[in-house]
């Protein structure tokens, strides 16, 4: 079986993002007015994938959504995005998730009704589709419920048919910070996280030595560092790449566009300098306009 490049496993939910105006909300039936709402592509899952397709990988993605309107929305969208949608379960009865997003310059805070998110289990995973990628990409493991318990075995099946492997973690809601991914490390090749994240799952203050803590066995790990760009580190090797310096709209999922950059640069064998300045140039340029995948660039946009 031919497989796609890059298969991303996660969430697929949409975005509802609200912008300007009075974005505190207040209780006692107290109503306040924002300046305009976007239904938009969500879910760090479904972000990336956009991302990397975008950036010409053959990507699909494996989740679930409920047969209503926020799931056909997001099942057309990814699709017109080029990303392969045949993965993902509909599952008639379930209600997909949705994240409502109050968005303020370069801050966001998000309220998220999970959905679907956690009925994603290692079954409803191809595994033809898994054994035959490229590279397999996780995100949002703290809230994936259904699929974390598996999710080792999962990996570690498509290390052995020879597939690299990577999670982005994304922030936990309980912030208790491990609930297995401590464990799960041994069958990842590649780790994101961004500063906040590497801290707090490690206890350590210092991002550089976090990353190192969390760099074991040949692991790379990946720091996202927002405005001050970011670092990879493997073994005693750290390598640290300026941010770009863009207008910016906002910063909705330019996390999981700088995942699909640097994963982009990965699978075309690229050097760590060249596939973290990729990355960095993904997630800044994705910034450029409302919501995750709107400035999404193109492999020449963000070569140029």
């Amino acid at each position: 079986m031919s497989g796609p490049d890059l298969l991303v496993i996660g969430d697929c939910n949409p975005d509802l993002v609200l912008r300007g105006g009075n974005l505190e909300p207040a209780f006692g039936q107290v109503e306040r007015v924002v300046d305009e709402a976007a239904l938009t592509i969500g879910g760090s899952a479904a972000i990336a994938a956009c991302g990397a397709a975008r950036l010409g990988l053959q990507t699909a993605l494996a989740s679930i959504v409920g047969n209503d309107p926020f799931g056909r929305f997001m099942l057309d969208a990814l699709a017109e995005h080029g990303v392969d949608v045949s993965a993902v379960a509909v599952r008639t009865g379930s209600r997909t998730g949705v994240t409502v997003v109050l968005a303020r310059d370069s801050d966001r805070a998000m309220l998220t009704a999970p959905g679907t998110i956690a009925e994603l289990t290692p079954e409803l995973v191809d595994r033809r589709l898994l054994r035959a990628a490229r590279h397999v990409h996780i995100t949002s493991y703290f809230l994936q419920d259904g699929l974390r318990p598996g999710l080792a075995g999962l990996l570690r099946e498509a290390r052995q048919a020879g597939v690299s492997t990577s999670v982005d973690p994304n922030w936990d809601p309980r912030e208790d910070w491990n609930g297995g991914l401590l464990d799960l490390l041994n069958e990842v090749t590649i780790l994101f996280v961004n500063a906040e994240e590497a801290t707090r799952i490690t206890g350590r203050e210092d991002v550089a030595e976090a990353g190192r803590a969390l760099s074991d066995a040949g692991r790379l790990v990946v720091v996202k560092l927002g405005a001050e760009g970011a670092l990879a580190i493997v073994g005693d090797h750290l390598i640290r790449s300026p941010a770009l310096a863009v207008a910016q709209v906002d910063a909705i999922g330019a996390g999981d566009s700088f995942d699909a950059g640097f994963l982009a640069g990965h699978l075309a064998g690229e050097s760590l300098e060249v596939t973290l300045r990729l990355a960095n140039t993904c997630g800044a340029l994705s910034m450029r306009a409302a919501g995750g995948t709107a400035a999404q660039p193109t492999l020449a946009e963000a070569t140029a």
